[in-house]
């Protein structure tokens, strides 16, 4: 997925001067006030940014009023429109070199809390784009998807997993209008993958954090119609919704609460939750009891289940002492190489080959995540290359790729509820080329686990749209995972 705001067919005719379609820039819906600043140049000529106007939901926003909605939603799906006043107002056909810059915030990826009431530091976006686009009249139109060539095999008794996927997986495609969610759910079902169905709330919820009765109808046609499973409700806790403080503890308990009640609504039985904090816990604690779900910290990388802060969750949880208390294992967390996706993502963006081994060397170490990020960002600027380049991934090449010993899992096994069976590639092998399959599998059967293993493509954070078809890869990651734990099972 690339890092823009813009894409091929953005540009519009508009009677004061032109409009540009906006895309969000991230693979999850964000509050407005994410959006810090914007600017356009077009044709060289840069548009002063108290001119320009950001149009969503029949609402005119200046630039400089973006910070302060943090109530309004910038919903995945919704393309917002950029108005840009011209001299001379752009007409249908012609080609414009447009250059856009925009700096965003990720308001769930804190990097560092607030102090004394202040706002904390996050995880920042910045996007930079120079494009020459053609004046078009509406979106291009999405390519033909192809069909598999064959129904998986069924699944056996003898499984010791149950696999299933996390829509999470075709992130760019449904952010691009590819399908609406219907849609996204029939074409799971007509590759054959399931049963079970995981969802990021943040992502495909248009009334996020709040399950609609339209939604809801929604995913109980379709589950009658495939014969879904509801695997795991993905909870975000957006501690820096708001530009001038963090959540308060009573504003993180009120926004966690809407999301069980949603996952209650919906069908599952555990939600994955983003923050472990002992007094937010014991407090969600009896509305999880009331509402019969299962909580489960994900343990994601860099991380693995032995680091000080996981350490610290399996103190927490030791003091609760509640069997609704579990882990989400994502398998980020224990790669043996950074993924070739990522490497071709960076390199796209400018890097070279020795920025790109210089990368992949810092990522080896066993440095804390974020004195390798600022190590390969001052490699960066000493060669005079601005991150910005590449947008949040000089910050999430490490925060997404982790170098745990696959076998620490089975530390926590008993503890494990749920499995993002993490992927970038399937190669011509079959194989997994950066995360080992074969041994997590044998670590997992070997531990007794018997959930769901939910696969999760995340190769659209650095591929570009329509390189592959995410659900496919998909297909074939499953086709990995059952040879895997059948020989597993098999030798046990």
């Amino acid at each position: 997925m690339p890092n823009g705001l813009i894409q091929r067919d953005s540009l519009r005719v508009h009677p004061e001067g032109a409009a540009l379609v906006l895309t969000l820039p991230w693979y999850r819906s964000l509050w407005l006030s994410s959006v810090g600043t914007l600017g356009v140049t077009v044709d060289g000529v840069e548009a002063p940014a108290d001119d320009l106007r950001f149009e969503l939901g029949g609402r005119s926003y200046r630039i400089t009023e973006l910070p302060e909605q943090s109530e309004t939603l910038w919903y995945l799906q919704e393309h917002p429109v950029l108005v840009v006043p011209l001299e001379n107002p752009v007409a249908l056909g012609e080609t414009h070199r447009v250059d856009i810059a925009g700096d965003l915030r990720l308001p769930y990826m804190q990097i560092a809390p607030g102090e004394d009431g202040g706002p904390g530091m996050y995880v920042p976006n910045v996007v930079r784009q120079s494009l020459e686009l053609e004046v078009k009249a509406g979106p291009d139109a999405a390519p033909a998807l192809v069909s598999a060539d064959a129904p998986p095999p069924p699944a056996t008794e003898e499984d010791p997993f149950k696999l299933g996927l996390t829509l999470y997986s075709a992130s760019a495609e449904f952010r691009a209008g590819w399908f609406d969610f219907d849609g996204l759910l029939d074409r799971v079902a007509d590759l054959g993958i399931g049963p079970g169905i995981e969802i990021v709330a943040s992502q495909v919820l248009p009334t996020y954090p709040i399950v609609s009765d339209d939604f809801l109808r929604t995913w109980r046609d379709a589950f009658d119609r495939h014969g879904f499973v509801a695997s795991s409700f993905g909870a975000n806790l957006d501690m820096g919704r708001r530009r001038d403080r963090d959540m308060t503890p009573d504003e993180e308990f009120e926004f966690s609460e809407l999301m069980f009640q949603g996952a209650r609504k919906l069908g599952f039985p555990l939600v994955r939750i983003q923050s472990a904090k002992p007094e937010l816990l014991r407090r969600l604690l009896p509305v999880a009891e009331s509402l019969e779900l299962q909580l489960a910290y994900e343990i994601h990388a860099p991380l693995g289940p032995n680091a000080e802060p996981i350490l610290k969750v399996r103190e927490t949880y030791e003091e609760l002492d509640s069997p609704l208390l579990g882990f989400v294992a994502d398998f980020s967390s224990t790669m043996r190489a950074m993924s070739p996706t990522l490497l071709r993502g960076v390199q796209r963006a400018g890097l070279d080959d020795e920025a790109l081994d210089t990368l992949q060397r810092i990522w080896a170490t066993d440095a804390s995540m974020r004195e390798r990020q600022e190590e390969f960002i001052g490699y960066l600027r000493g060669r005079d290359f601005d991150p910005g380049r590449l947008g949040s991934f000089a910050h999430l090449a490490f925060n997404m790729h982790g170098h745990v010993d696959p076998r620490e899992w089975a530390d926590i096994m008993p503890q494990i509820t749920h499995v993002h069976a993490k992927f970038y590639d399937i190669d011509e092998n079959g194989q997994e080329p950066a995360i080992d399959y074969p041994e997590l599998v044998r670590v997992f059967v070997e531990g007794g686990y018997r959930g769901f293993w939910s696969s999760e493509w995340e190769g659209h954070a650095f591929a570009e749209l329509g390189e592959v078809d995410p659900l496919m890869l998909v297909r074939r990651q499953h086709d990995l995972i059952r040879a895997s734990m059948r020989g597993a099972f098999a030798t046990g």
